[in-house]
């Protein structure tokens, strides 16, 4: 029989969301008492550990780390790190304000090693139950499996669920075996090895015209010679990121307060209105690398890269051992088909993993709305609370997937997480 684990809070999934969460606990005189514990399927800490290439970047201003915009003093910067490593002087020199992506993994990476002990790496939550006593829910049961196939059960009051997005497959590819089909989260572990393992001729596409697969398209463009690559997109061009001041002011903490409003309607059209900051557009500068790429090419005489533009997916199947692609120009309705030895599909991701995780309290929730405080929305009956991380787009802006407001959320929750009467150490300070 499997022994049962007592907790005051679990957290499911320990991402850069919960890792700025349990900072955020930490460094609080009261949430520091809390007996807590975070369960994480990969082996170790990672972060997008797929698309780490070389040469790219993130996308936000290195302030907006783990801690700063919560706490500029907490010991959990990245400028702090940075002195830690003692590289903060030569990151001055750079006079740069986004480091790489590998650096900023490596952040994120040092940031964990603090709370190793009270994270369970390689543990897949399988389910989160109820416990009612008198008709009333107190306490919630998490069971787990672990890479040993072990079961393990943990009993906590309250939930933080932080788990990311999952690859997002278009249907049209959804058939097609994945033998020569890998997401661009699978870039580096997949996908580099195959176009690493010949030097015969290759052809590859990659699907989307977002940030993601302009790196991609250029990573292979400029390290294999052998890969014929083309870039699938819908639209007529690649589309600049909108990062000005302004409009920058959307991933702003206090945007998520006007949008809580916002009746639904008037909420979802001023996020269709700046969709063009984040969804299918590219950094200026990458544009203009592969412009500059495509035009020396054309120079040279060579046609080993190219973008194929205004293009729909219309179908794919599998034909004497490739992958062929039929598509439709969306201004002249002309259809085509090629075929790929390999299709990479920076196609973006799914934020509804916690809707199996929570599967068994769905019929009490009746839905994942969550209030202000990414709390969920629960019956009286429930004095168990849950909270949810990076997937309340439609309820919290456009920030709510991405690094922008990590802080200054997770010290939100905190915050209403410690109000409760049943944690007297919390009330009491």
């Amino acid at each position: 029989m499997m022994a049962m684990i007592e907790k005051d809070l679990i957290g499911v999934g320990f991402g850069p969301s919960n890792l700025a969460f349990a900072i955020a606990l930490a460094e609080n005189q009261a949430g520091g008492r809390l007996n807590s514990c975070f369960i994480e399927r990969s082996p170790s800490f990672s972060w997008h550990s797929g698309m780490l290439i070389e040469r790219s970047k993130v996308q936000i201003s290195f302030l907006k780390d783990l801690a700063t915009l919560r706490d500029p003093t907490s010991r959990f910067t990245f400028v702090n790190y940075l002195h830690a490593t003692g590289r903060l002087q030569s990151f001055i020199n750079l006079k740069q304000a986004n480091p790489s992506r590998a650096e900023f993994t490596n952040y994120f990476r040092w940031a964990a090693a603090a709370f190793e002990d009270r994270c369970c790496y390689g543990e897949t939550v399988e389910s989160v139950e109820p416990v009612s006593r008198n008709g009333r829910v107190a306490r919630l049961l998490v069971t787990s499996v672990g890479s040993d196939g072990e079961r393990r059960r943990r009993m906590a009051s309250d939930l933080v669920v932080g788990v990311g997005g999952r690859p997002y497959v278009p249907p049209a590819f959804e058939a097609v075996g994945r033998s020569r089909i890998a997401h661009a989260s699978q870039y580096m572990t997949r996908a580099r090895p195959m176009m690493d393992a010949t030097t015969k001729p290759m052809r590859v596409a990659v699907v989307g015209g977002g940030q993601s697969g302009a790196e991609i398209f250029r990573d292979i463009a400029e390290r294999w010679p052998h890969v014929d690559v083309s870039l699938v997109l819908r639209d007529h061009a690649l589309r600049p990121a909108d990062d000005s001041p302004f409009v920058n002011e959307a991933f702003d903490p206090s945007f998520v307060d006007l949008l809580q409003g916002l009746s639904g309607e008037r909420r979802k059209a001023l996020l269709n209105s700046l969709r063009n900051t984040n969804y299918s557009v590219v950094d200026l500068d990458l544009i203009e690398q592969i412009y500059g790429l495509l035009y020396e090419r054309r120079f040279a005489g060579a046609s080993a890269c190219r973008l194929l533009t205004r293009r729909n997916v219309e179908a794919v199947r599998e034909v004497d051992g490739a992958v062929e692609i039929e598509t439709r120009d969306v201004a002249t309705d002309e259809r085509g088909g090629e075929r790929f030895d390999l299709v990479i599909l920076a196609t973006g991701y799914r934020y509804d993993a916690h809707e199996r995780i929570l599967a068994n309290l769905a019929s009490d929730l009746g839905g994942f709305e969550v209030d202000r405080f990414y709390r969920v929305k629960t019956p009286p009956s429930y004095a168990s609370r849950i909270y949810l991380q990076g997937c309340n787009e439609d309820s919290h802006g456009l920030s709510d997937t991405l690094l922008s407001i990590l802080p200054l959320r997770a010290s939100e929750i905190v915050d209403d997480l410690l109000s409760r009467e049943h944690y007297p150490m919390a009330t009491a300070m």
